[in-house]
């Protein structure tokens, strides 16, 4: 689904953002890029679907050297949500924005109206209002609503729960998870390493514009030497599983750390 083939990028000429990056993500999968505030998270989002062009390597998009390909093309596949959901939202109804994406793509009148409706009851959404009148939560909601009606094969979320409260966390990553259960391929842009630890379940972590690993959630987030390196912390439950040390080995949800300490007290 995504290729990077030691990719190299630069905002102008100026120093890289990213450095020979290559890894490959497969149709199906649910992955996170982690890293600190400048490591080059976001960069690595856009050559995905055509925002940016590589200076060095090539990134491939279901199928699609996104060098050549027009980024109207990649959009069919790739469903990308901003991290501000107010650079997305143009229209002036909630019924509008939704139809606005299914137009440009040339569904008929029909499709367009079903798909719309499907996306206003699955989200609860009041068609009629404005979007700029709904919270930062509710923006951002409605504009994961546009992109999963066109049903895109591929999700790029670039920090999909920036300002938003427990409850509108959870609603948006469990209709994202949904979505790659139905077979979405997921990359999502993070520094919140709960989240991370709950969704996803590969993880990408950049440092500086390099990858310094490619693994497994479980491996990495619980690596703590690896994390300090990229000046991130672990999860919490990971965190607390290495400090109490043995007999909490390979603990990482809350779930696992009760049983374990239940089993602890029955022995």
């Amino acid at each position: 689904m995504i290729r990077f083939d030691h990719v190299r990028f630069g905002y102008d000429g100026l120093q890289s953002t990213l450095e020979d990056i290559s890894f490959h993500i497969a149709a199906g999968e649910f992955v996170a890029v982690a890293g600190s505030n400048g490591a080059g998270k976001s960069t690595l989002a856009k050559p995905v679907n055509g925002l940016a062009r590589p200076t060095a390597g090539r990134v491939v998009t279901d199928g699609m050297d996104t060098r050549k390909a027009r980024t109207s093309v990649l959009a069919r596949s790739v469903g990308f949500l901003f991290q501000n959901p107010d650079r997305q939202i143009c229209q002036n109804t909630v019924r509008e924005e939704i139809q606005f994406g299914l137009t440009l793509r040339g569904f008929d009148p029909e499709e367009t109206h079903a798909r719309c409706q499907e996306a206003l009851d699955g989200f609860g959404f009041d068609g009629d209002a404005a979007p700029f009148s709904l919270s930062r939560g509710e923006r951002q909601r409605l504009a994961l609503a546009s992109l999963l009606a066109l049903r895109p094969r591929l999700l790029i979320l670039d920090e999909p729960t920036t300002g938003l409260d427990y409850r509108e966390c959870t609603h948006i990553m469990q209709i994202v998870r949904q979505q790659n259960r139905q077979g979405a391929t997921v990359l999502m842009i993070s520094h919140d390493m709960e989240i991370v630890q709950d969704y996803a379940d590969r993880v990408l972590v950049l440092h500086e514009g390099r990858l310094l690993s490619d693994g497994p959630a479980r491996q990495v987030l619980a690596d703590r030497e690896l994390l300090a390196r990229a000046s991130l912390l672990p999860p919490q439950i990971a965190d607390l599983a290495l400090r109490l040390g043995e007999g909490f080995e390979g603990v990482f949800t809350a779930e696992e750390m009760v049983g374990r300490i239940e089993g602890r007290r029955s022995a």
